[in-house]
């Protein structure tokens, strides 16, 4: 994801802004004895995008992810609305206890712009349903010129969509951040509609951060900058997990946007190992095929 890059990440002011009250008091409510739910993973899978990390002779590359990491931001569908057989094809070629987070397709979202989509999100629901237990939580990330003049449509749009279907939403516009009273109004309407907003971590756009929780579940989209700084941003982000699953989180996404190549390492690895060190979790840790 290049949104929100800058060529010298060295400037920016990457501490995360302080925990409101409110959305403590908002997660209280959500606690329970149920254990917590982690998921960490990348946007890509293919041996193209992930260089020098499968096995040579590594026939099957997303079964192969699915051994290293327990969730996929999957960007796939946004371009091409699935049907059932190729989301039954997915599902059965990775591991169980894996999850796939797919894109609402852009027909929907860029071209259709939530007008008159009923049939369009009726058809990607009734695919996507077939993940069964594998479905993580599908999101919806509509164009960087969609503002807030449009909260009504949005608010309509998620009104309809189908109850019981996670769903997570990602806006892009300055003006739904740059104006504390409407950025309100659309945390109201994500928590009113059962939606999960999601949290863009990225150096050139701060103010995404400003997005609250507004379920009990966090789906964060972080963007890397460069590997010593990102080992620090990460290492918040573990302690702000933390906070939020004390407070009665029930559950996380957490996707690293990186680029991958021979010579690179994981940026997961190191952030898995400290979340299951500090959170008790067991989740796969990514190593590079010798």
């Amino acid at each position: 994801m290049k949104f929100g890059r800058v060529d010298d990440p060295s400037v920016i002011d990457f501490q995360l802004p302080d925990i409101d009250k409110k959305e403590l008091r908002f997660l209280e409510k959500y606690k329970s004895d149920e254990p917590f739910q982690l998921y960490v993973g990348y946007p890509k899978w293919s041996k193209a995008d992930l260089k020098g990390f499968y096995p040579r002779g590594t026939k099957d590359a997303m079964h192969a992810y699915s051994e290293h990491f327990n969730a996929l931001e999957f960007n796939g569908p946004f371009y091409q609305m699935p049907n059932k057989d190729q989301v039954i094809l997915w599902k059965d070629r990775t591991v169980a206890d894996f999850k796939f987070c797919p894109k609402i397709t852009n027909s929907i979202t860029h071209y259709s712009r939530l007008i008159n989509t009923d049939e369009k999100v009726m058809a990607f629901v009734d695919a996507t349903v077939f993940f069964e237990e594998k479905l993580g939580m599908a999101f919806l990330q509509m164009p960087e010129n969609f503002k807030p003049k449009n909260i009504d449509r949005l608010a309509d749009f998620l009104t309809r969509f189908p109850k019981g279907y996670p769903l997570a939403v990602e806006v892009r516009h300055e003006e739904w951040f740059a104006d504390q009273q409407i950025l309100q109004e659309l945390h109201q309407i994500l928590r009113d509609t059962h939606k999960t907003g999601i949290i863009v971590d990225t150096p050139g756009r701060r103010d995404l951060l400003k997005m609250q929780l507004t379920s009990p579940t966090a789906f964060i989209r972080f963007v890397s900058s460069n590997p010593t700084i990102d080992r620090l941003r990460l290492k918040d982000w573990t302690q702000r997990i933390k906070e939020w699953k004390e407070a009665g989180l029930q559950e996380a996404y957490f996707f690293i946007h990186q680029k991958v190549d021979a010579e690179t390492s994981f940026l997961s690895s190191e952030f898995v190992e400290e979340l299951n060190e500090i959170l008790g979790t067991e989740l796969p840790i990514a190593t590079k095929a010798p």
